[in-house]
Parts: C-alpha cells; sequence; structure tokens
C-alpha cells in the first residue's frame, strides 16, 4: 500500500503496492472457469490503483472490463476501493455490467473531515457522501458496506457524531466496526489526546446501535423479492439448509442439498435477520 493512514501499519510491514500482469490475472480465471468456477473475487489493498506501476499501465476498470469477457464466468466481485481513487470510469462500468455484482466496500472510516485530515485519508465528509450518493445513481440496487474507527485520537464527540450522520445518510447495508488500537510505529500512536477507553466503549455501542438500525431497515427493503443466489455450502446449524450469497453478498438461509452447491437459482427472500435472509428456493428455475 502507498497510502499511509496516519493508523495502518500495513505500509510499513508490507511495502508499496504491487501489480500482478493483466495476462497472469486472466489466465488464472480462465483455468478456475475452466474448473467450473462461475463467481471470482479480485482483492487488493486498494484495487483502484491496480496496474498504476505496470510497464504497460492499465486501469482496473480495464482490467474488470477483460475479465468479464472470459466466456463461462458469471459473476466478478472486488475489493477493497480507497474512496479517492473511485473513478467515475468504474463507477459508469459498474452500472453497465453484466457480470459484476451489485455490492461495493467502500470504507469510511470516519464521517469527520479533520479527523479524515488527521488521518491522511484524502477525502472529506461531504466528497464521501457525493461518492455514495454518485454509485447510487449509477447503481440504484447497489449494496454499500464500509469500515469505521471509533476513537481515533483526538475524536471528540461532535467529530463522533459526524460519523453516525454520515452512517444515516449513506444507508450502509452493513459496517465493519473497530475501536481504534495504536500500531507501534505508526504517526497515531504517538499522538496526543487518546481517548479514554470509557469514552470509546460508550460510543462503540452508540455506533454498533445506529448502524444495526441502519442495516435492518435496508435488508427489509428485499423481503419478498427473488434474488440470484449463489450457493456456497450446507448449512452446518441447520439440517436440510444450505447458505448462498446473493449478488448484493447477503448470505441466504434455505432449504436445499449438497446437489444446489456452486449453482446460482432463484430465491424468493422471504425473512431479513440482519445481513442474513431466510429464503425459500424457486423451483422452475
Amino acid at each position: 500500500c502507498n497510502n499511509f493512514c496516519s493508523y495502518c501499519i500495513v505500509p510499513y510491514v508490507r511495502g508499496r503496492e504491487r501489480s500482478r500482469e493483466p495476462e497472469d490475472i486472466i489466465k488464472e480465471i480462465q483455468h478456475l472457469v475452466n474448473d467450473g468456477v462461475v463467481e471470482v473475487m479480485l482483492l487488493g489493498q486498494n484495487v483502484n490503483s491496480y496496474g498504476k506501476n505496470l510497464k504497460d499501465p492499465i486501469s482496473f476498470t480495464e482490467l474488470l472490463k477483460r475479465v468479464e469477457r472470459i466466456e463461462g464466468l458469471k459473476r466478478i466481485r472486488f475489493m477493497t476501493s480507497h474512496p479517492k481513487d473511485l473513478s467515475d470510469g468504474l463507477i459508469e462500468f459498474m452500472g453497465q455490467s453484466k457480470k459484476l455484482c451489485h455490492h461495493l466496500h467502500l470504507p469510511l472510516q470516519s464521517g469527520s473531515s479533520r479527523i479524515l485530515k488527521i488521518m491522511n485519508r484524502h477525502y472529506t465528509k461531504e466528497s464521501y457522501l457525493e461518492l455514495v450518493e454518485k454509485i447510487r445513481k449509477a447503481v440504484p440496487d447497489i449494496a454499500i458496506t464500509t469500515d469505521i474507527i471509533v476513537g481515533f485520537p483526538g475524536e471528540t464527540e461532535e467529530d463522533f457524531k459526524e460519523t453516525l450522520d454520515v452512517i444515516e445518510k449513506a444507508e450502509y447495508d452493513s459496517a465493519f466496526t473497530f475501536i481504534y488500537s495504536k500500531r507501534t510505529g505508526t504517526p497515531a500512536a504517538s499522538m496526543e489526546a487518546q481517548v479514554s477507553e470509557e469514552v470509546v466503549k460508550e460510543r462503540f455501542e452508540r455506533l454498533l446501535k445506529t448502524v444495526q438500525c441502519t442495516s435492518a431497515k435496508k435488508a427489509s427493503l428485499s423481503e419478498g423479492k427473488i434474488a440470484d443466489v449463489l450457493v456456497e455450502e450446507k448449512n452446518v446449524q441447520e439440517e436440510g439448509f444450505v447458505t448462498g450469497r446473493t449478488g448484493q453478498n447477503y448470505l441466504v438461509h434455505f432449504k436445499g442439498d449438497e446437489s444446489l452447491i456452486g449453482k446460482i437459482v432463484p430465491v424468493k427472500l422471504c425473512e431479513s435477520k440482519g445481513f442474513n435472509y431466510y429464503g425459500e428456493i424457486q423451483r422452475n428455475f
């Protein structure tokens, strides 16, 4: 990673960004598809800066277009995207693609522009929300998830309320929430005004409640709808059930057997349980 967020140790321990040659990626995916794989995930510390350091530079959007052309591949996912590098071209392609899953993980970290600057994130609360609006306009049914840190050094109650405000305005489908912890060797570790443990825990509980409330509202909107679900495994908790994933990355549990694993099937989303659904397979698929 080349970003050097002030709280993060990754650039120090894992080095600078490196991009694989597109031909190698395409070849690997082609082999997987030949073996029966129908969905792939393109994973990177910051996928949107892919290809900039190659001898023959290529954008991440162009890589996705090449992957899309692979016959037999049904679904494409990617993560993680840094808000400062998410291009208009990629957003446009997300709206046009027949294979890209309508799920975007877009880390926020904090809703306070003041804290974001100290974090060295290179965007503001306002620019982040504008980006979310642009994405939802291009891909109306997209599911957006995020990462949020509570208790970053110097975070005030007002800063924290800015974060809660973004959660409500961005309407996240889900969020990974973290309590800030020092990473020796990072700029944030030596910053003054470390937030007390008592305050951090109280804010974290409020954050979880806000995220859970927003997520529940979003999930309820899809109840009763039919979604294409890629069946991944037998449900170990409930006998006679299998578990799969929608294009929006929601988990769905429904009655079925091992013969469905690896197949994409239509499932009615009957009841939402957080980021999970209980569903019913539509047998006429």
